[in-house]
């Protein structure tokens, strides 16, 4: 059987690793970190990467800590930045942490009957009465200003045109002190993060190992990229969250379901618990045969059940057929609006009176006058020609009447010309 290191190292999530931890981790049971940034009330898909190492960590006998920064979301973590971020305040920063909090418990097990079960920490618990002048002496005394100059992160920021508050220059200590206390005050011995995050791991051990003598582990995973140059995670709307009222999850699926092949092949290892025979069966079946998009498919499935859950991953197949196939007249009838709405992001949206609509009028007047057609002779062609559909079901007489009392939550029509053209009528 595999080891934790192997286990992730076959699925392309070990960039740098301190010498020592595979053995640590074979040795024993072993108590791991890995840190949340609360700058938002909910985490986004590049947060995914660090629950699932933790995952890992927990499934292979480890003990997992996922530690929210309260006071550090207080500093800024000036890693991979290129400007200092604004800070928040106290009362957004606790809102943040609460939100936060409860989605990583739906990924990690915290029965607290098992040895390894996972536990929650926030640093603002040992840093709100720690003084300025305690810090200094007990931390700043350990680590020299030429070994912090020396760390990619700051000599990037150093290099540019605004330079680096102290602050921020000072978080490497604050980050490197979570570890010295988590090491004393639980026996956590490993921290994990991004590859932009090394250098602060390795304060946070010479920390441990000048401080206490004690010894230390870590080891970062690669930081998300797209095969295109793109920025992970992003879309043209911004971030894909876990929270479902900031991105549903018929966009959260929608997002999996359309990566590129190259991206699907490293993202099914990283985002998937799926074993590696499960994955190598996977990655043969969609070799020459990518048009059946088996690979995004099965992907998008894993993603979207263990962030949201089954209902939701099935609904997010349905939903996405109603724009593909034609004989979904009846699951577009049960979407109520929000969902429609999903659905339907991206459909240009024309506006049409309720008043002419609750009165009737014919199809092929409310198509000119909608502007989906630019005269009525060219709608009538295509009514006759069998080319136009209402709400998924075709319209096969010219003489038809558009009414009110066939709209979609009392509010929409989806208007389909041609194959693949629609357009979302709402009534005003």
């Amino acid at each position: 059987m595999t080891n934790l290191i192997q286990e992730l190292q076959w699925r392309g999530m070990i960039q740098d690793i301190m010498p020592g931890t595979e053995e640590q981790l074979n040795k024993e049971m072993t108590t791991g970190y890995i840190g949340f940034d609360p700058t938002a009330d909910s985490l986004h898909i590049g947060s995914l990467v660090p629950i699932i190492l933790l995952k890992h960590l927990q499934k292979f006998g480890h003990k997992p800590i996922a530690l929210v920064g309260g006071a550090t979301g207080m500093v800024g973590d000036p890693s991979g930045k290129s400007e200092e971020r604004n800070l928040l305040s106290e009362e957004v920063l606790n809102h943040n942490i609460v939100c936060v909090k409860a989605q990583l418990q739906k990924f990690l097990n915290f029965d607290a009957n098992q040895a390894n079960a996972a536990e929650m920490a926030n640093n603002y618990d040992w840093f709100k009465d720690f003084t300025f002048l305690n810090f200094i002496k007990e931390v700043g005394k350990y680590i020299t200003v030429n070994y912090m100059m020396s760390k990619d992160s700051v000599r990037k920021r150093l290099a540019g045109d605004n330079g680096m508050s102290f602050t921020e220059f000072t978080y490497q200590l604050v980050q490197g002190y979570d570890f010295y206390w988590l090491n004393k005050t639980k026996n956590c011995k490993l921290q994990m993060g991004g590859s932009d995050q090394w250098g602060n791991i390795v304060t946070g051990t010479e920390i441990i190992r000048k401080k206490s003598g004690g010894e230390a582990f870590a080891f970062t995973c690669p930081l998300m990229t797209k095969a295109d140059g793109g920025k992970f995670g992003k879309t043209e709307k911004g971030n894909i969250w876990l929270d479902a009222k900031k991105t549903s999850p018929y966009q959260f699926y929608q997002f999996w379901l359309n990566a590129a092949d190259a991206d699907a092949e490293k993202y099914i290892k990283i985002f998937t618990l799926l074993s590696k025979e499960a994955i190598e069966a996977l990655l043969e079946q969609h070799k020459g045969n990518e048009h059946q998009r088996l690979l995004q498919k099965k992907l998008a499935e894993e993603v979207t059940c263990f962030v949201h859950s089954r209902a939701d991953y099935e609904f997010a197949v349905k939903a996405a057929d109603i724009l593909f196939n034609n004989d979904t007249a009846d699951i577009l009838q049960q979407l109520n609006e929000e969902q429609l709405l999903q659905v339907m992001e991206g459909v240009p949206a024309v506006e049409f009176s309720k008043a002419v609509a609750d009165a009737g009028v014919d199809v092929v007047s409310f198509l000119a006058d909608t502007k989906i057609f630019p005269s009525k002779g060219e709608a009538r062609k295509m009514v006759q020609g069998g080319g136009v559909s209402i709400n998924k079901l075709k319209v096969e007489n010219i003489e038809m009447l558009v009414i009110a009392n066939g709209l979609l939550n009392e509010k929409y029509l989806l208007v389909q010309k041609g194959k693949k053209n629609y357009y979302l009528v709402i009534l005003v």
